[in-house]
């Protein structure tokens, strides 16, 4: 599209966003809890295993923490401070905060409800139960009470709160009791706080069997709190309860080019232990005296205060989950490897460069192995003799991931080496400062990206000698180099030998570790410069394919959806009569089968024993498709503010893997989340004949058997 016919397209676009009403967006806060709503209901659901429905439980709490510590903290700060607030529903700030604190109880108490009348009977009656102290006999009291003095008690700090003992520091997400103790002599009442280690399992034995047949778990702080006589001792315990905060623990970093990146961000880091207070979570046995004390000290106000019976934090629930109990759990699916990566005999070495030289391969995680495919291939490029250098980023991984074993390997081996770590990943910061670390004693060449911009994409790049001519090897993915997350995340990956990847990956590069202004690409769309402006092109031009009479169709599969612009774009194509597919695990803004606005747009959800990761967009084009697979979702943040990649697929095979992958989430067979016109979802589960739909996954992983039988790709 030449920068002329662009200004013209541009001015009737910002026209016909004149028309659209002012309602058209959901609010992004409220449809994330949506999202986790979504979570919730597979723990509610009755057909899931029973360790399965606790962990899901356990992903509701760890999520809702990270979006209280995160996107309430911003937005109560933004509030507070006077900045400008973003909001796109056209309603005052104050109003939307109220609301989400209003869901988020409504829905921690609903999730609190699951645990106590569904997932903790139906465990206990197949023998997994979490029991309370009261309900254990002398000879149990015994065995708890010796495990407690040998690995719990040395650890308790008990801290007092009088004139001489100021309320002490609470930090994030810890439990704590409150205790209420009575000196004899004065009858004064004291109060004191202790913290819950978090070094010890949450859940303890109480059987100390190695069989799992017939278990029994009783809490961490249950069992602390029915020892506190010996903590204080000569005082009478009066009572004792539970509670929970978070803070504030977004990391914002100044970037400037007078301070060390590394060095802000570990200053940001120990600031994140101190931010204040967003959310109290109290047991609701907890007496007016002590919440008090609790509000007055952490200075919030009466909404952040959530009342809740014990236990509270469900994430504790992951420690139960490990127990050995497959019958209670997903039948497990083994990741095989690609057909084109599987060697020609069982003898044969596995070649991954002579794989990929021959044909173009699309590998999908976790239905196909990680190990054999993308871990192989640095493996295989770290000892291989005729690779002269690697070029990888990294953005969530972990310190003993075999990748960066290859990595320091290489480098060691004496090949060039490149490392690009994007060490502000949330919550993987300090994990990523410690082996960017080890990769640079290791000769790595390490660097950190571009100031104000997250590199956020998936990229290996390999360059190697082959008959006297230097040949790319290329994989670009929509999920993390991570051995661990690749097992549970759904994502996709290109592996190509293709020499017009092979220029545009290098291009890109260099842009990240020098200093070269590159703006143009052949089959990248690259953010924050072309990857937004090349989406609304393709949206547009579909609109002109549907208004000629041409062929016209979008699919989209992101994790999120909030963009003003591209959602605009995609109501507009809407009207001009593009059926439009979006599939979207968490948060969605644009409003479906709206009359007049979205009548040709379907959005679908799916959730399941894997987190739905991959990105997709695909373009009908009047019958010459584009579809393209990377790590950017449809956010300010993916589009704006970080190094983003998309990769066109040519393959024919691979494009009809992606129509199938999409047929599969857009049908009416298959069990899914649609949303209404209203914004809100609805799970189909069943058939119109009453008969339990099919899981998505479970499908792909048929579907997936079923093609290596044809020896497709």
């Amino acid at each position: 599209m030449s920068d002329d016919t662009r200004h013209q397209t541009d001015a009737i676009l910002h026209a016909e966003t004149d028309d659209l009403p002012a309602d058209r967006y959901l609010d992004r806060e409220l449809s994330w809890l949506a999202f986790n709503q979504r979570v919730l209901e597979l723990a509610e659901d009755p057909t899931v295993p029973l360790l399965e429905r606790a962990n899901f439980l356990a992903i509701f709490a760890s999520n809702l923490d990270e979006f209280f510590m995160v996107r309430v903290a911003g937005l109560k700060r933004r509030i507070v401070t006077g900045l400008a607030v973003p909001t796109n529903v056209g309603r005052a700030p104050t109003e939307v905060l109220a609301e989400i604190n209003r869901t988020a109880y409504e829905l921690q108490l609903r999730h609190a409800r699951c645990f106590a009348e569904q997932v903790q009977p139906g465990l206990a009656e197949a023998g997994v139960k979490i029991v309370d102290w009261d309900t254990l006999d002398d000879a149990d009291h015994a065995i708890l009470t010796e495990y407690y003095e040998q690995h719990i008690y040395p650890v308790l700090m008990p801290l007092a709160v009088d004139p001489a003992h100021p309320f002490p520091y609470i930090s994030g997400r810890a439990l704590n009791l409150s205790i209420r103790v009575r000196n004899p002599r004065t009858d004064k009442v004291e109060f004191a706080r202790l913290k819950v280690p978090q070094m010890i399992p949450r859940y303890v034995r109480v059987d100390r069997r190695e069989s799992a047949e017939d278990v029994r778990f009783i809490s961490l702080e249950e069992l602390i709190a029915n020892q506190l006589d010996g903590l204080f001792p000569g005082m009478e315990v009066i009572d004792h309860h539970v509670f929970r905060v978070t803070r504030n623990e977004d990391v914002e970093i100044e970037e400037d080019e007078t301070e060390n990146l590394i060095q802000a961000l570990e200053k940001e880091l120990l600031r994140r232990r101190f931010g204040p207070p967003i959310r109290l979570e109290i047991s609701d046995d907890m007496d007016e005296a002590t919440l008090d004390l609790l509000v007055r000290e952490f200075d919030i106000d009466e909404e952040q205060v959530y009342t809740l019976p014990a236990p509270l934090d469900l994430g504790g629930l992951f420690a139960v989950t490990r127990i050995e109990r497959p019958d209670l759990k997903f039948t497990p699916h083994i990741p095989v490897t690609h057909p084109q990566f599987r060697p020609n005999t069982p003898s044969d070495k596995p070649d991954v460069f002579r794989a990929i030289a021959r044909r173009e391969v699309l590998v999908h995680h976790p239905y196909e192995s990680f190990a054999t495919s993308v871990q192989a291939f640095v493996e295989q490029a770290a000892t291989d003799p005729d690779v002269l250098a690697i070029k990888q980023t990294l953005y969530r991984t972990s310190g003993d991931s075999p990748i960066v074993a290859s990595l320091i390997k290489a480098a060691e081996a004496g090949k060039q080496v490149l490392a690009l770590v994007e060490i502000k990943a949330r919550f993987d910061e300090e994990a990523n400062i410690t082996w960017a670390r080890k990769l640079e004693q290791a000769g790595v060449h390490v660097v950190y990206g571009l100031v104000g911009l997250k590199t956020h994409c998936k990229l290996v790049h390999v360059i190697r000698e082959e008959q006297g001519r230097l040949r790319h090897y290329c994989h670009i993915g929509t999920g993390n180099y991570n051995p661990k997350t690749s097992r549970i995340y759904e994502d996709f990956g290109l592996f190509t030998s293709s020499d017009e990847v092979g220029r545009d990956v290098t291009r890109l590069f260099n842009v990240l570790s020098g200093y070269a202004i590159e703006t143009q690409y052949d089959r990248l769309l690259v953010a924050p410069l072309q990857l937004r402006q090349g989406l609304l092109d393709r949206i547009e031009r579909e609109a002109e394919h549907a208004r000629a009479g041409r062929p016209s169709g979008i699919k989209l599969k992101a994790n999120s959806m909030v963009d003003e612009s591209i959602i605009d774009a995609l109501y507009r194509a809407s009207r001009a009569g593009v059926p439009i597919e979006i599939w979207v695990r968490g948060i969605c803004s644009i409003r479906a089968g709206v009359p007049g606005l979205s009548e040709n747009i379907r959005v679908r959800s799916v959730l399941g024993r894997y987190l739905e990761h991959s990105r997709i967009y695909a373009f009908e084009n009047a019958g010459d498709r584009e579809v393209y697979i990377g790590s950017a979702d449809l956010m300010h943040r993916n589009l704006d503010r970080r190094i983003e990649v998309l990769v066109r697929l040519l393959d024919r095979e691979h494009l009809a893997r992606i129509d199938r992958f999409f047929s599969f989430a857009f049908s009416d067979e298959v069990s899914s989340w649609r949303m209404l016109p209203d914004g809100s979802w609805s799970r189909r589960v069943v058939s119109e004949e009453g008969e339990p739909l099919p899981d998505l996954q479970d499908l792909v992983m048929v579907d997936r058997a079923e093609a290596r039988s044809r020896g497709a790709r």
